[in-house]
């Protein structure tokens, strides 16, 4: 396998933008991305799109063909991908698959979307053999009462409080005032997170995060391309997928005991982040930071425990000494994470992207990571998908 790097990224900022449609921001974003690799579009030999069925595609999520159709039809290959919330770190992972096999030398990868508002309908149809059909008609459990449910019993084990919560969601945005593509850009206080409305105890308004437009892309290539034409290339070390295992934590783990396999709530999400760890040789201790998919807050204290960063019942004296800033010893989410943009949804395993190589490029400005050299993302979706990419900043 070749080495592969990323040498140009775009996006376009994430919002509501009724007089826009998904191509509109996508162009945007891809335009960004080719300039800044200074790559023109005739030199992309393939697509990796990361589709989905809220927006584009003529219906059927094709949404790298319609990148194709405004940007010019060159004959160029296009692999569309949906994954739900993982189709962008999916996308990715197949433009480094086809980067790093030798198929192609010069792949885009974009993501876009346009959501509907309201709770994330995960079924588009009455299927009775649709575990998540059943769970939000049957259960009476849309997201966000699903992860008020994992987040009382981890108050319950580990005595997590109403306050810890929100101190990460005031971390988030203190982030985001530095993110010129995040949704919000405004800080709040701890005593204006715990004022906003409540949502599915212990979650409020403000730790939960909304749904959005947005779209990313990156130019990737192989290493020869990269070293003979881009002044700023950053590498991928690890990119990997997975789907969740048999005894995956959802929903045992919210009827009895969580499995012993590494107690994940959210298998396809540390098998991703193993495999994708174990390609770049890489231990918990050597990652810079990382971004992880924050939903809600309560992802940021489960998450790192379940991949080993820290141990159990220790990421809330992380947080509250300061640990998981962008100056901290384990910053997460130096971008503001979900909770500062929204989802949309398949663009999101992209923009993760994007924020690796603006920290590993050393371009985060107040959010920046002091001495990035290695980062991990990290994208979970519909299906039990699971996608992870570690980064570095020099091979």
């Amino acid at each position: 396998m070749r080495d592969v790097a990323v040498i140009g990224l775009g996006m376009h900022p994430w919002g509501k933008f009724k007089d826009k449609s998904v191509g509109d921001l996508c162009r945007v974003a891809v335009d960004q991305a080719l300039a800044d690799a200074g790559v023109a579009w005739r030199e992309i030999e393939g697509v990796a799109a990361a589709s989905s069925r809220f927006s584009g595609g003529r219906g059927w999520g094709l949404n790298g063909n319609d990148v194709v159709d405004d940007l010019g039809n060159t004959g160029v290959p296009v692999y569309n991908l949906s994954a739900g919330c993982a189709a962008g770190g999916n996308a990715f992972n197949v433009g480094w698959s086809m980067v790093a096999s030798g198929i192609h030398d010069v792949m885009l990868v974009v993501g876009g979307e346009k959501m509907p508002k309201g709770f994330i309908q995960t079924s588009g149809v009455e299927e009775v053999t649709d575990p998540e059909y059943l769970r939000q008609v049957c259960v009476g459990m849309p997201g966000p009462a699903f992860w008020g449910a994992m987040c009382r019993r981890r108050m319950a084990k580990h005595g997590t409080t109403e306050e810890q919560l929100a101190r990460i969601a005031v971390k988030a945005h203190a982030n985001s005032v530095h993110n010129k593509w995040a949704r919000f850009r405004k800080e709040f206080t701890l005593e204006q997170v715990l004022g906003s409305a409540m949502v599915s105890y212990p979650l409020r308004l403000f730790e939960i995060c909304p749904v959005s437009d947005g779209a990313a892309a990156v130019v990737i290539c192989s290493a020869d391309i990269a070293r003979a034409n881009s002044r700023r290339p950053v590498w991928v070390a690890g990119s990997a997928v997975a789907t969740a295992r048999f005894d995956d934590g959802i929903p045992r783990g919210l009827a009895g005991p969580v499995p012993a396999h590494g107690e994940a709530y959210h298998s396809e999400a540390a098998l991703a982040v193993e495999k994708a760890m174990a390609m770049a040789g890489v231990n918990p201790p050597e990652v810079d930071f990382m971004e992880l998919q924050d939903n809600t807050v309560f992802y940021e204290l489960s998450f790192p425990e379940e991949w080993g960063f820290c141990k159990p019942g220790e990421a809330e004296g992380l947080m509250e000494a300061g640990e998981t800033t962008p100056t901290g010893s384990m910053p997460i989410n130096p971008s503001g994470g979900f909770q500062s943009f929204g989802e949309a949804t398949t663009a999101q395993g992209i923009w993760q992207v994007c924020e690796l190589v603006t920290q590993l490029r050393g371009d985060g400005g107040g959010r920046q990571v002091p001495g990035a050299g290695v980062g991990l993302a990290q994208a979970l979706g519909l299906g039990g998908n699971g996608s992870a990419v570690v980064m570095r900043s020099e091979l």
